[in-house]
């Protein structure tokens, strides 16, 4: 395993049809474990264990409720496994493939003490990982609202991508749900990339010294990443600047910060923030963040420069962070947050026909 590998103890990967985002420390195996756990606490499924023979065996449907991006099939593998290799599961479609309203894509077969223990576990894992493929797809043919889809169009040619806005202990999954639906990632956490924000400049003392304490403490450990830095007025953009034409740094982007105004007439006002980028001049990646809704993104992607925005809500989509950009001299990242929208959910039947809850 490499240093950047996610652990994935005693499944293969060969087989898999869109990998998992790679993070140096994040078990997927464990996360599965304590998913079971936590629904068979101390002593497991008392319901099943009274009500059915423990030899019975069973076959299970998959069928699709919705329209949608199917994900987790990957995953939902690696549970079944977990639970009892014994168990057979066969599929009709693979990550990242669409599905449509009443499709049976996929069977499970064994004992059905096993089968009932590790649906609800699949199904979880399955739906929120749907839900995020489905809204992250760019897909003409899918049907309902999407706001991503929405959003992204407004900002074309814009790239998305997501947050670290995602659920406590599930980022790697729902990250790898983005890329099933043909999204991308951006940053995976703390470790792999250097954001200098507002709170590290004033403990720092200021632009510069933030900066200068970056590029000791990368050199000195021998390390090589992204490093980005907020600011918030021309004067901290020519700070950077000055500091950048004086010294080797690491620097990569500037994040131009509340520099896009909101009109009454549902505009937007960027002259601040094209003088920013007139400085700029294509030497570091820019990012402009805040004030960005639906209705100013276009404005603001046509610039060609990157965008982000905090605050914008939809009933579409329950989240409040999107980030797009558009490439301009430099290839820009964005993002848009990863959460679950569950347009896509899977029920099991026995071979009785007789649905299993």
């Amino acid at each position: 395993m490499t240093a950047t590998a996610t652990k994935l103890h005693g499944v293969s990967t060969e087989s898999i049809s869109i990998k998992p985002p790679a993070h140096p420390t994040y078990d997927l195996k464990a996360v599965i474990k304590l998913a079971l756990a936590e629904d068979a606490g101390n002593r497991g499924d008392i319901t099943c264990m009274a009500t059915i023979p423990a030899d019975m065996e069973v076959e299970a449907y998959f069928l699709a409720k919705e329209d949608g991006i199917i994900a987790g099939i990957a995953l939902a593998e690696m549970v079944f496994n977990d639970v009892d290799p014994a168990l057979k599961v066969e599929w009709s479609k693979q990550d990242g493939d669409s599905v449509h309203k009443g499709l049976q894509f996929g069977k499970v077969h064994g004992r059905a003490h096993n089968v009932v223990v590790a649906e609800r576990v699949v199904l979880n894992f399955m739906q929120r990982m749907s839900g995020i493929a489905t809204l992250t797809k760019r897909n003409e043919r899918l049907t309902g609202p999407c706001f991503f889809k929405a959003m992204a169009d407004a900002a074309y040619p814009a790239h998305i991508l997501e947050t670290r806005k995602t659920a406590p202990g599930l980022r790697l999954v729902d990250k790898w749900a983005v890329l099933i639906g043909g999204g991308r990632n951006h940053r995976m956490g703390l470790f792999d990339m250097v954001m200098i924000k507002d709170n590290h400049i004033s403990v720092a003392g200021g632009v510069t010294n933030a900066l200068k304490s970056v590029d000791t403490y990368l050199e000195q450990n021998k390390l090589q990443m992204g490093v980005e830095i907020e600011t918030r007025t021309l004067k901290e953009v020519n700070e950077v600047l000055d500091y950048a034409s004086r010294t080797k740094t690491s620097l990569t982007r500037i994040m131009l910060d509340n520099m896009v105004v909101p009109l009454s007439n549902g505009g937007v006002d960027v002259s601040m923030l094209l003088e920013a980028v007139k400085l700029i001049n294509g030497t570091f990646e820019t990012e402009a963040s805040g004030n960005v809704t639906l209705e100013t993104v276009h404005n603001i992607g046509q610039t060609g420069r990157c965008i982000d925005t905090f605050g914008e809500s939809s009933r579409h989509l329950p989240e409040d962070r999107y980030r797009a950009c558009t490439p301009s001299r430099k290839a820009y990242k964005a993002s848009v947050a990863s959460v679950p929208f569950l347009l896509l959910s899977v029920d099991s039947a026995n071979d009785l026909s007789a649905t299993i809850l």
